[in-house]
């Protein structure tokens, strides 16, 4: 599980970076910062890093409600949410 979780981590830290106006670097997210208070993160801009994201490590975005997207408030709440599904998804 932890490279599951590097990996994902990684990835996370690679799409946020992608979303954010102005970008920031992958390497300096904090991974406990409110993404919306921190980084001004909208919310179409979380839908489209969520969606990217999960594309990238083999999560089905299936596996999460709206409340669960609401939850995801920081780097590591995304981390902590795919790395619990990364071993449901087919092929995983």
């Amino acid at each position: 599980m932890p490279d599951t979780l590097t990996a994902i981590e990684s990835a996370a830290r690679e799409q946020l970076s992608l979303v954010l106006i102005p970008e920031v670097a992958a390497e300096s997210l904090d991974p406990d910062a409110d993404l919306a208070a921190a980084y001004g993160l909208t919310s179409l801009n979380k839908v489209l890093f969520l969606t990217e994201l999960c594309e990238d490590t083999g999560v089905d975005l299936a596996h999460f409600t709206e409340h669960d997207l609401a939850a995801m408030r920081t780097l590591r709440d995304v981390t902590a949410a795919l790395t619990r599904h990364h071993d449901d998804t087919p092929g995983a």
